[in-house]
């Protein structure tokens, strides 16, 4: 099994599901490495976002609040970033402030931008899972180092009844070397 067979096996299962929308940069047109593993998924579960993170991430919460799952890409943890005060201040925080009255399920995939076979230098290549770990309260944050995890933690992110909403880092260098 291959890292990008297996995003892309994942990518499609979740495109299978009936409630999944998938939103970001380059979901429908090409532009980075994860376009790839969307490319056999319906094109009326992609939603083409402009280059405002802090945006997509609250309509990604409102649309799960509704009873979507938006797997909600953000090319790499540096573009993320942007999306912060809405992931800890909203999206984590949520469940506590309403005691469990709303619990939107969230899939959010990121990246740590690939360095070779060119370094796009260090804005793109941030790995910021142990800050949002710190910060987050229950969001769950997986880093996926190994082909062999990726399925079955988009599977666990969608099928999870907890009230948790999912970060699935994964290594943009895999796409290729494993």
């Amino acid at each position: 099994m291959k890292y990008f067979d297996e995003l892309k096996r994942s990518m499609d299962w979740l495109g299978s599901k009936q409630d999944t929308l998938f939103l970001g940069q380059a979901v429908s047109f090409p532009g980075t490495g994860m376009t790839n593993t969307l490319k056999d998924v319906s094109d009326i579960k992609k939603l083409e976002m402009p280059v405002n993170e802090d945006l997509q991430m609250g309509m990604t919460t409102g649309m799960a609040l509704n009873g979507t799952v938006p797997i909600s890409i953000f090319p790499r943890w540096n573009f993320l970033i942007l999306a912060a005060n809405q992931i800890v201040n909203h999206l984590d925080k949520i469940s506590l402030m309403s005691e469990g009255g709303y619990r939107p399920k969230v899939i959010i995939r990121t990246a740590i931008g690939s360095q070779r076979p060119l370094h796009p230098q260090h804005q793109h290549v941030g790995d910021f899972t142990g800050g949002f770990k710190a910060m987050c309260d229950t969001l769950e944050i997986i880093r996926l180092d190994e082909p062999n995890q990726i399925f079955d933690s988009y599977v666990r992110s969608y099928e999870r009844d907890d009230g948790k909403s999912t970060i699935l880092v994964e290594w943009g260098d895999f796409y290729n070397e494993k």
